[in-house]
């Protein structure tokens, strides 16, 4: 921690923009404030430079990291990207994976969200990525380390995803740092033309998988597990793509959970995690959105094989909220979204605790020169 703070400072000291804005934050600590001067301490929410540990007593248990939001919606206006970003920071997000959404609605349709617009086709699409990688270039730095994602590819169709990270290369260089949520199967887009994968497709993917493996980009894959009546039907293909490619590090999002799978047994689930885990190193679960929370984790009784899982499993589990941006959500939405899918953090270890909500796992996930706070003794 006294060397991550050393060469903070000097960052601190001897940069601007970006740079200077992550050594605030390191300086500042995992739930630090950084204000136009510098980095402050403010009292129950901050982290000074001198007090390096984090008191789970009397600080907020909502995450510092918010891995799975979506900046854009999948038709209509969005909020604005600075107003997103005020969200983030008023609710003591400190780091974010910028995700558009890939399949878009048409831009003729006067719907915002497909499910109110069964039988028009989604379409994946370049147009969020652009919006904004855009916007992050053009936007003041501000509290919250960003991490744009590229979320157009179409996994159908894998010539058109080595070509759509040129044409981002080429407009945008360097500038992406993560890909997804892409679709292997969505259950829920059924009703709009949108099909899951082929099992003859995942060899195909070769190209760009090494792409994204070169770079030390994670790849979040929306993969549903299956549905009521057969909850691991989809399962052959999910470890299809983990066999074909174990050295790419991949976040299984929702932990493969879905609308259409609200009743599996949880100990028969955290069994099948156990075992994907065990077997492939680079695989990570995304815990985010509410759903998982309302069907999953409420209960005590259910939550419990959760919470053994992800304590004894702390350094691959990752926290969102699944937030989706359009323009009839405000700030009150973000923060209600936080607190629920962060509701599960108040029952975890200490380490898992530091690991999942405070940011440890993400910042080894993207090689971030940050260090989560130790937790403070009880």
């Amino acid at each position: 921690m006294r060397r991550t703070q050393a060469n903070a400072q000097r960052t601190w000291a001897g940069s601007t923009g970006p740079a200077r804005l992550l050594a605030c934050v390191l300086l500042a600590g995992a739930v630090g404030a950084c204000a136009s001067g510098g980095p402050v301490s403010s009292p129950g929410t901050a982290r000074s430079v001198a007090s390096t540990c984090f008191d789970r007593e009397t600080q907020p248990h909502t995450s510092v990291v918010d891995a799975h939001v979506h900046f854009r919606p999948f038709n209509g206006p969005a909020v604005p990207f600075a107003e997103l970003v005020r969200y983030l920071e008023e609710a003591g997000v400190r780091f974010a994976t910028v995700m558009g959404i890939g399949q878009v609605l048409p831009a003729s349709s006067s719907c915002t969200y497909y499910l109110d617009c069964p039988g028009t086709p989604v379409v994946p699409s370049l147009r969020n990525d652009f919006v904004n990688a855009a916007n992050v270039a053009a936007g003041p730095p501000g509290k919250v380390r960003l991490a744009l994602s590229m979320t157009f590819p179409d996994f159908s169709r894998p010539g058109s995803v080595a070509a759509g990270i040129e044409v981002l290369d080429r407009e945008f260089p360097g500038m992406f740092e993560w890909m997804g949520e892409v679709n292997l199967v969505k259950q829920a887009m059924y009703q709009n033309d949108v099909a899951d994968v082929a099992d003859s497709m995942p060899p195909l993917w070769a190209p760009f998988m090494a792409t994204l493996r070169q770079r030390g980009i994670p790849l979040s894959i929306h993969a549903d597990l299956g549905d009521n009546d057969e909850p691991l039907k989809h399962l052959p293909l999910v470890e299809r793509v983990l066999d074909l490619y174990p050295e790419n590090k991949i976040v299984w999002v929702h932990m493969g959970l879905s609308l259409q799978l609200t009743e599996l047994d949880p100990a028969r689930h955290v069994e099948l995690l156990k075992r994907l885990l065990d077997q492939r190193p680079n695989l990570f679960l995304d815990i985010s959105w509410r759903i998982v929370h309302d069907h999953y984790f409420a209960e005590a009784e259910k939550r419990a094989p959760y919470v053994a899982l992800f304590n004894a499993y702390s350094d691959r589990i990752l926290p969102g909220t699944d937030f989706l941006a359009s323009r009839n959500k405000n700030f009150e939405t973000y923060k209600e979204e936080l607190a629920v899918t962060s509701s599960i953090n108040q029952h975890l270890s200490d380490e898992a605790f530091r690991n999942i909500a405070l940011g440890g796992n993400y910042a080894r996930l993207l090689n971030l020169d940050y260090e989560a706070p130790e937790i403070c003794p009880g």
